[in-house]
């Protein structure tokens, strides 16, 4: 099957976006680094761990974020936004001014 070349500019950012959890974990990133169970504990049990590393893996492969991973016992693991990953945040607020507009009509 041949893939399809978008016809859409905004399909480069959906294709970076789509996926359950990765603008919750965008959102909760603007706030700043977090470690992965802080990650796990602020989107709530409906996010499973294993889940959650995999939209973790892609959104570091898609370069939006930076994993770094201090050699201490027990294991530390922080995730920060990547410069591409911080420009997305015009669109997440755009995203939540449409939501909460649709919630007051």
């Amino acid at each position: 099957m041949a893939k399809r070349e978008c016809q859409c500019p905004a399909e480069a950012t959906l294709a970076l976006i789509s996926g359950r959890w990765k603008v919750p974990i965008l959102w909760e990133l603007f706030r700043g680094k977090r470690r992965f169970s802080e990650l796990r504990r602020l989107l709530g049990e409906a996010c499973g761990q294993k889940v959650l590393t995999q939209q973790l893996r892609e959104m570091e492969r898609d370069g939006l974020l930076r994993r770094k991973v201090y050699a201490q016992v027990p294991p530390k693991v922080e995730y920060s936004l990547t410069p591409a990953g911080k420009s997305l945040r015009p669109v997440v607020d755009a995203m939540v001014r449409w939501a909460a507009g649709k919630r007051r009509s």
